[in-house]
C-alpha cells in the first residue's frame, strides 16, 4: 500500500514537471520566433540601406585630381 502511494506521488511529480517543461519550451520557442523575426526585419532594412550606400556612391560627383586635405 505504501509502495502504491510512493509511485503515485513520484508520478504526480514527473508530471508536475513535465508540465511545467512544456510551458517553458513554448515560452522560449515564442521568444525565438519573435526574435527571428526581428533578425529577418534588420537583415533586409540592412541590405536596403546598403544599396541605398551604393547607390548614393555611385552618384556622388568624384574630385578631379585634388591633392587629399591632408597635403
Amino acid at each position: 500500500m505504501n509502495d502504491a502511494k510512493a509511485l503515485s506521488d513520484r508520478i504526480d511529480a514527473l508530471e508536475s514537471r513535465v508540465m511545467f517543461q512544456d510551458e517553458t519550451i513554448e515560452t522560449l520557442n515564442q521568444t525565438i520566433t519573435a526574435q527571428w523575426q526581428q533578425i529577418d526585419a534588420l537583415t533586409r532594412q540592412l541590405a536596403s540601406l546598403n544599396d541605398r550606400l551604393q547607390e548614393a556612391e555611385a552618384n556622388a560627383p568624384r574630385p578631379a585630381n585634388e591633392p587629399p586635405p591632408h597635403y
